[in-house]
Formats: structure tokens, C-alpha cells, sequence
């Protein structure tokens, strides 16, 4: 008896001994007890499972298309402003800029679709008027002239000796410069009319063939004629003296 009660305690302790691992393998331990207050038992971490090594891929490269640079667009076409004068002068007006002397070559300009006169000296503006040049069926032709005669109370030999003060003139058949009235638009006969003002200070600074260049715009000017050959004199042929015949003398008879 008292052997079989050692051999069943035996083999329960055995039994326990076996099954007591496998069963804590299958059976996880009950999580601890928390007690009031606390912060939460942080979670299990699970483990990975190790990556196989497989082989690398290379990467397919991508292509990016070049830009296409879009064209400029085409510039509006702007409207071409009229040319005119860029003064503010009323009929009658002018400018002059008064010198003590008055040096250098002067260049005087008259512009018919403007009526205007400009007067330069060594390239510099030094006066611009208003004028009144020919009306339709009288326009006052355009090109180069000089100023072929003076006068400064000149009478007019085609119109009823038409007063002419500080005349200039231009052509033979009746041209010229001269003090007028300024209406604001063609009027004259052919002439070019000038402020009388504007008139005798010009006429005291030019001289005798001096350039005057008439265009009836800045877009179409004249073409300054070729100058003439100067003709050269012809050279005289020199001619050779032709020598006196030598008298033979005569033998003397003895």
C-alpha cells in the first residue's frame, strides 16, 4: 500500500514534468494585472521574418521630353503717325535767337507741307517761322536755289508794285523772300512769305548765293544738282620759229 501510493505520486509528478512545457508553449501566460492609475501595457513586438535575398532589378529610365519653345507671337502692326511740325507756333509766329555775331555757314530749309522755315548755322538751330508759300495753280516750286539778289523795299514788277520789304530772291522770274502776310495757309503768288520781324533778321545774316532748299516734305527730298565742269582753257600750240635763210655770198670778181 504504502508502495503504490509512492508510485502514483510518481508518476503524476512525471506527467506534469512532460506536458507542463508543451503546455506553456500552447497556452500563453495571462497578461498581468494592471492595477489603477497605470499607463497601458505597451503591445508585443512581432519579429519579421527574415527577406529572402532576391536578385536586384535595375531601374527602367524614365524620358523626359525636351520643351518645345513656343514662337514669339507676331507684333501688332502700329499706326504710323503723321509727320508734322513739332512746334506750337500760330500763323505769324517765330523763333529767332538773337547773337551779337553771327558765324558759320547757315543752312535755310522751307518745308511747304508745314509752311515752315528753319534756319540753321554750324548745324544749330537758330530760327524757324511760319509762312505762307503759293497757293494752288502759284505753288512755289521745290528744289536747291541761291539767293541770286537784295532788296530791302523791293516792289514787285509783276503785281501792281506789290510791297516786298527785306526781299531775297531766288529765280528771275519771281521767286524770292521776303516780309508778308502770314495767314496760316498758302497764299502767296510763288513767294515764300516770312514775319517781318523774322524777315529782316534773316536778311541781315545772309549773304549773296546763299543755299536755300525748298522740299515739299521731309520723305521726298531733292537731289542737289551735279555741278557743271569747270571748262579749261586750251593751251596754246607752241610753234617753232622758222630760222632766215642764209644769203650766200657771192664771189667778188677781181
Amino acid at each position: 500500500m504504502k508502495y503504490r501510493r509512492s508510485f502514483g505520486l510518481l508518476q503524476a509528478t512525471v506527467l506534469l514534468g512532460v506536458c507542463a512545457p508543451a503546455f506553456a508553449q500552447a497556452a500563453p501566460p495571462p497578461p498581468p494585472m494592471q492595477s489603477p492609475g497605470s499607463a497601458p501595457a505597451a503591445a508585443p513586438v512581432l519579429q519579421a521574418e527574415p527577406a529572402i535575398n532576391e536578385p536586384a532589378i535595375a531601374p527602367t529610365p524614365v524620358v523626359v521630353p525636351e520643351p518645345v519653345p513656343t514662337p514669339a507671337p507676331a507684333p501688332v502692326p502700329q499706326p504710323v503717325k503723321k509727320k508734322g511740325p513739332v512746334d506750337s507756333l500760330k500763323p505769324g509766329q517765330f523763333v529767332w535767337e538773337k547773337k551779337d555775331v553771327y558765324e558759320g555757314p547757315l543752312k535755310i530749309v522751307v518745308l511747304l507741307d508745314v509752311q515752315r522755315m528753319y534756319v540753321f548755322q554750324n548745324d544749330s538751330l537758330i530760327g524757324f517761322t511760319t509762312i505762307s508759300a503759293g497757293k494752288k495753280g502759284k505753288e512755289t516750286p521745290t528744289g536747291i536755289f541761291n539767293i541770286l539778289q537784295k532788296n530791302i523795299d523791293h516792289k514787285s514788277n509783276l503785281y501792281s508794285n506789290a510791297p516786298m520789304p527785306y526781299m531775297q530772291r531766288l529765280t528771275w522770274d519771281g521767286i524770292a523772300l521776303h516780309a508778308g502776310h502770314i495767314p496760316g495757309y498758302p497764299a502767296s503768288h510763288g513767294c515764300i512769305r516770312m514775319p517781318l520781324a523774322f524777315a529782316k533778321s534773316l536778311y541781315g545774316v545772309t549773304s549773296m548765293d546763299q543755299e536755300v532748299v525748298v522740299l515739299q516734305n521731309t520723305s521726298t527730298p531733292v537731289k542737289r544738282p551735279e555741278p557743271k565742269p569747270v571748262p579749261v582753257p586750251e593751251q596754246p600750240v607752241p610753234v617753232e620759229p622758222v630760222a632766215a635763210p642764209v644769203a650766200t655770198p657771192q664771189p667778188v670778181k677781181t
